[in-house]
């Protein structure tokens, strides 16, 4: 479970970045959308290119809760393949197994799904898998281990209760949640990733680094 320290940082980062990274703070931003600090309601000059593009990365990297040189390293093999660096960037942060997870339903926030994924809750194909960034392949089927299946937080989500905080199951999913089974049928499409960020502006500013 975060800590209340935990919960405020999120909540004080989703202000300033415009966008809701739990359901906690996405009740606040409904209640305070604006940045937070004395100066958050009053209209503030003009960002510069620089502070537009940097905001726009936290924001990506902040919706998938990871470093900065995980974020790093994926942009790099991004730039390698072939068709649009951002869309490919994107595509594969959410083949993450923890992203998946979420998606899925089995998990309520971003660091609830890296918690089950390390803690050794997660199979795929039937192994254990404890790396939040594995990356799952198309086919690859993500299940609950069974002795998991009967704890509180997986009884949870197996009766939908994530549903309502959560985006749609989006296509590239085929999701039992009963059975707390979900398969990864092609690669997401970026159209599809219910994830806020101009990611065009995320390969600016790495570009210019």
């Amino acid at each position: 479970m975060p800590t209340k320290s935990q919960d405020r940082r999120k909540v004080r980062m989703s202000r300033a970045l415009g966008v809701a990274l739990t359901p906690k703070a996405a009740r606040y931003l409904e209640k305070r959308p604006y940045a937070p600090g004395e100066h958050g309601r009053t209209k503030r000059k003009a960002d510069s290119d620089y502070a537009v593009r940097l905001r726009e990365k936290q924001r990506l990297r902040e919706q998938y809760g990871i470093r900065e040189k995980q974020l790093r390293i994926a942009f790099n093999e991004a730039r390698r393949k072939d068709g649009l660096t951002g869309e490919n960037l994107v595509e594969q942060l959410e083949m993450r197994l923890d992203a998946l997870v979420l998606r899925a339903g089995f998990a309520r926030t971003t660091a609830q799904a890296r918690q089950m994924v390390v803690h050794r809750h997660i199979l795929v194909d039937g192994k254990t898998v404890d790396r939040p960034s594995f990356r799952v392949a198309p086919g690859q089927l993500i299940h609950v281990k069974e002795k998991s299946e009967g704890t509180e937080p997986f009884q949870v989500a197996a009766a939908g209760g994530h549903a309502e905080v959560l985006p749609p199951v989006p296509g590239y999913l085929e999701v039992e949640l009963d059975k707390l089974h979900a398969r990864l049928v092609r690669r997401p499409k970026r159209a599809e990733v219910p994830v806020v960020c101009d990611v065009q502006l995320v390969v600016e500013y790495y570009a210019a680094r």
